[in-house]
């Protein structure tokens, strides 16, 4: 049986009928890509309740990697995200002020994480093939960021795990309701994640192993 990636997903949210990550993670799901067996999982768009499902992933299918796909109104481009940090607030999309300093996602957890995807490279195959892509430093602080984070925080002990969290731009259904609003086609998004996992597959699949896939 091939190793597995576990790739998630979320939930739509904020009146949207669809979230472009779930409809990719769903599209991959069961596909063998670079010898990686992707297993998708819908996560709910609540911070510690999300965070407890990556846990429960890791745990129930014991996955050589951990992929973390998300939703992110007005970016233009795919966004690879470089940290998560221990901070959570379930109101207002997450956006902290002064008066509301947050909570844990992990109590007595390090204060941030950074991602263990081949950043690089990624972007490097995402340029070959024309996807518009980029480093990102905040993942924010509401349920996105709590997943990288639980992912991050629940293979801690492996530091060679590949694990990290993609940002999606709406897909194009999307922003026919608000023309100003950055999309990108959902075909091009999965065509996007399919190289990435291609290239998270190249540190933790054999050779032979990916020539058989």
């Amino acid at each position: 049986m091939p190793p597995i990636i576990v790739v998630t997903g979320f939930a739509p949210f904020g009146g949207e009928r669809i979230n472009p990550s779930w409809e990719v993670a769903r599209n991959l799901d069961g596909d063998i890509i670079g010898g990686l067996r992707v297993k998708s999982v819908r996560l709910p768009v609540n911070c510690l309740a999300a965070a407890r499902r990556v846990e429960a992933a890791f745990v129930r299918y014991r996955p050589r990697a951990i992929l973390g796909l998300g939703q992110a109104r007005g970016r233009p481009a795919l966004s690879l995200e470089r940290i998560a940090i221990n901070l959570f607030q379930n109101t207002k999309a997450g956006q902290l002020d002064a008066r509301n300093g947050g909570h844990p996602v992990v109590r007595d957890g390090p204060d941030a994480y950074f991602s263990r995807l081949p950043m690089g490279p990624i972007l490097s195959a995402l340029e070959r093939r024309k996807v518009p892509a980029s480093i990102s430093l905040s993942a924010g602080a509401y349920a996105c960021n709590a997943a990288m984070y639980a992912a991050l925080h629940a293979t801690r002990r492996r530091p060679e795990f590949p694990a990290g969290f993609i940002h999606l731009p709406f897909d194009a259904a999307q922003s026919a309701r608000d023309p100003a609003v950055p999309s990108m086609p959902v075909a091009l998004m999965e065509d996007a994640i399919r190289a990435a996992i291609g290239v998270i597959a190249r540190d933790v699949v054999p050779q032979q192993m990916r020539k058989a896939s």
